[in-house]
């Protein structure tokens, strides 16, 4: 596996023990629709949580790895969380949240970890 990947795997799993220890359930770790994955989905009532990790090292880091999340990613995010949501047929509302992991530059400490709740809204559908 590329050093990216096991990176980002690793990111995954920081953020998963974070939601766990935070009460929210794990429903989904990077669960695919179509050509779009969801890192992880999880569950705190009332919201069903869509959240992308990003993971850096320092040696990478320009910015913080959260500011790595453009508008297409959010575009594709909002599709496979409505996805998500209609195919299990779950009445919950929906939010999309962002977990930035920053770690040093070995990826053996966690420098700054951030769960950044509602972190971005899906723009209004207007009806025609």
């Amino acid at each position: 596996m590329a050093k990216h990947n096991e990176i980002g795997h690793l990111g995954e799993s920081i953020a998963e023990n974070l939601l766990l220890e935070k009460g929210y359930t794990i429903l989904e770790r990077n669960w695919n629709f179509r050509h779009l994955e969801i890192d992880l989905i999880a569950k705190k009532d009332p919201y069903l949580a869509i959240v992308e990790v990003k993971t850096r090292t320092s040696t990478y880091a320009e910015k913080m790895p959260y500011e790595y999340v453009d508008q297409q990613k959010r575009k594709n995010l909002v599709i496979a969380g409505n996805a998500y949501i209609q195919m299990k047929e779950l009445d919950l509302f929906l939010r999309f949240d962002i977990i930035s992991v920053l770690l040093d530059n070995s990826a053996t400490k966690i420098l700054d970890i951030k769960h950044l709740e509602g972190a971005f809204v899906p723009p209004l559908q207007t009806v025609n």
